[in-house]
């Protein structure tokens, strides 16, 4: 059968535009729809904005700072509408060159509502196109949970487009997402309520940095309520919002931000018109190729659950092309030792296993931690202390993993990731020359094991 396109790619996001780019570079014909952002979640309303809102939140901090180093600055003043008036300019930029990437790379880009018609037919507002292989590419979306009042929440999605600043938030949730947006909010000035419904947020990452991360927020002045969760909520005559927890209690305030997960995007692409099938919790099952259950569709990204970070699916449109249309170079993707950033205030940083995780694993460990106070701020009053932390292997020496809390950890571990990659050793870290003075050289110059 003759098909009008060799690739036809559902979602624009990081995986998918990075599949049909690299499909088409390798001689494919392909198409891409898109019915919402160009560039997905993580330019339009994900990591992008969401790390210029915090570049854009720590200048407080910044401000507070620079008298101790002599200057005198005359009240700061803070508008919303311009942040988000400039953040909505670079990411109308940022359009604009997915745009060129795919249409200068030979990909025909239609912009509308895709859906299933069979395994090998996909209808774009009308369109119907064939195609040899199909992808999907359509990414996660956000969840609020089915209480009443649910209707008067926010989710990362409308956070980027208030038209102004709520004066009180309620934040809701224990991931990346929901202790990043505390610290936007927290830091732009709003009066900042944390609520998690378990002890301590940050599941999965070292317990040392789940930690210090809670006592540092907590000296910020965010508050922090654990054990907790909503029941429901009600807008008041005044606009406000109160809210009623599960204990009993009420809070008022002007914004419920509800960061309480995502669910992969799968609305009305009608896949119940294919062999396609899900996993147990609502992900596209494949293989470790991106199979799916259909021979002629393929899934990657958040639609799959696996690691749901915008470098892993790039990597994974990657692999997908490569497979398919240049198989000699096909790798795949190594999902060991990815390294991931949390851009609270203070940021987190962290590559490879935690100390339970290499425990669990029947590693015998030696940890390794440093805690202090960053030599920028010991001309202030900010008594903000830093975390590094090694865990290494006893037999081998091995470090398996490397964490961070503190300025720039993301930058920081993402160099020590390509060294945890290449298997480095305790030893080398320990003969490394640090750069000096930086908080960084930290991690080269840490010599006794914590009980030691």
């Amino acid at each position: 059968m003759a098909y009008d396109f060799d690739l036809f790619v559902i979602g624009a996001g990081s995986g998918g535009v990075r599949a049909a780019r690299f499909a088409a570079g390798f001689g494919a014909r392909v198409a891409v729809a898109e019915s919402r952002y160009l560039g997905g979640t993580c330019v339009n309303v994900g990591c992008v904005p969401k790390k210029l809102l915090v570049y854009g939140a720590h200048f407080a901090e910044d401000f507070e700072q620079a008298k101790g180093f002599g200057w005198s600055l005359a009240e700061a003043g803070f508008d919303w509408p311009t942040l988000i008036a400039n953040k909505n300019r670079e990411i109308h930029r940022l359009n604009g060159i997915y745009r060129n990437l795919l249409v200068n790379s030979g990909v025909t880009l239609l912009e509308g509502h895709a859906r299933l018609v069979d395994p090998h037919t996909v209808e774009v507002d009308g369109q119907r196109c064939t195609a040899r292989n199909i992808l999907i590419a359509t990414g996660g979306w956000p969840q609020i949970p089915d209480i009443p009042g649910r209707e008067h929440a926010i989710s990362s999605n409308e956070a980027f487009f208030l038209e102004r600043l709520p004066k009180r938030v309620l934040v809701v949730g224990g991931g990346y997402i929901a202790v990043e947006f505390a610290s936007i909010f927290h830091g732009l000035g709003a009066q900042t309520s944390l609520l998690y419904r378990k002890e301590l947020f940050l599941r999965g990452f070292d317990d040392a940095v789940r930690h210090h991360l809670r006592d540092e927020l907590g000296k910020k002045g965010l508050n922090l309520q654990f054990n907790t969760d909503i029941t429901h909520i009600e807008r008041q005559p005044d606009g406000s919002l109160l809210v009623t927890l599960k204990d009993g209690r009420h809070l008022e305030t002007d914004c419920v931000f509800y960061a309480t997960g995502r669910r992969p995007m799968l609305d009305n692409l009608g896949l119940e018109n294919t062999s396609v099938e899900l996993d147990p919790r609502g992900f596209i099952k494949v293989d470790e190729q991106y199979q799916t259950t259909e021979p002629s569709i393929l899934a990657l990204g958040d639609v799959i659950g696996r690691v749901q970070l915008t470098p892993v699916a790039l990597a994974e449109g990657m692999a997908v092309a490569r497979r398919l249309f240049k198989p000699e170079e096909y790798r795949p993707v190594d999902y060991a030792m990815i390294p991931t950033a949390v851009f609270s205030l203070p940021n987190i940083g962290t590559v490879g296993l935690t100390e339970d995780q290499a425990r669990s694993q029947g590693y015998e460990v030696k940890v390794f931690e440093s805690r202090f106070r960053p030599m920028k701020l010991t001309l202030t009053e900010c008594q903000e202390r830093t975390l590094m932390k090694l865990v290494v292997d006893v037999d081998s020496d091995r470090v398996l993993g490397c964490h961070m809390v503190g300025p720039e950890a993301g930058e920081i571990v993402q160099g020590l990731a390509v060294a945890l990659k290449a298997g480095a050793t305790k030893q080398i870290f320990d003969e490394t020359i640090g750069v000096h003075p930086t908080a960084a050289e930290e991690f080269v110059t840490m010599r006794s094991p914590v009980g030691a």
